[in-house]
């Protein structure tokens, strides 16, 4: 049911005519630094950001007023 050996061959000869080697190189070339990029900027961005838990100066403290107290 999957792709066999020689139909992947086949499409890989098919891409290769189509786009060239020296092509093909600079897209795979392209989509390696993408994906260093993004895995940095991934990196990046949790770095910054503590998780909720460790985050103290976002609790408020006080007392709730309940509006319904007033209209009796």
């Amino acid at each position: 049911m999957g792709i066999s050996i020689t139909q992947l061959v086949i499409i890989l000869l098919i891409v290769i005519v189509l786009f060239g080697t020296k092509r093909l190189k600079n897209i795979g070339a392209d989509l390696g630094g993408a994906i260093k990029g993004f895995k940095a900027a991934v990196k990046e961005g949790s770095e910054e950001e503590p998780a909720l838990s460790e985050k103290d100066d976002d609790v408020i403290e006080g007392n709730t007023v309940s509006k319904e107290k007033d209209k009796a």
